[in-house]
């Protein structure tokens, strides 16, 4: 997305469109799942009077915003993606950590009821599958192989 987009999407959610909120936004277009330190080392080159404690703040402004959402897979440092306004799930390895979006289980929003809401109006359900991802499947295939 270019900086405009970027920019405009800023504004139309109340914030300023500062260049850290930008350059977040551009880091996490280029690493979907990525954790404040990851988006931290992405913006050094280009922001390099920027700090890790900046980082957190924009990423929590933008979240609160509704531009990112944050996930927290067990085990995990918070992650941060820009893949919003649906509810899809994730699917994390559980040898290496990577992550990957995995569309609603059923249908739309919250896809999935519980048997028992014990009174809340559910709008959302937050579901993370565990296994192997395919090149941690590929390692291990060529281990046994050796």
């Amino acid at each position: 997305m270019d900086t405009a987009r970027l920019e405009s999407a800023l504004r139309e959610a109340g914030l300023r469109a500062t260049r850290g909120r930008v350059a977040v936004l551009q880091a996490l277009a280029d690493r979907p799942h990525a954790d404040a330190e990851a988006v931290f080392r992405a913006l050094l080159p280009n922001l390099p009077a920027t700090s890790i404690q900046n980082v957190h703040n924009v990423l929590g402004d933008l979240t609160d915003a509704g531009l990112l959402r944050r996930i927290e897979p067990a085990g995990s440092a918070a992650l941060y993606e820009r893949r919003i306004g649906d509810n899809h799930h994730h699917v994390v390895c559980n040898s290496c950590g990577a992550v990957a979006d995995i569309d609603c289980v059923v249908g739309h929003a919250p896809c999935l009821h519980p048997s028992e809401a014990a009174g809340y109006a559910i709008d959302t359900a937050e579901v993370t599958f565990w296994g192997v991802c395919p090149s941690c499947q590929e390692r291990a295939a060529r281990a046994l192989h050796i």
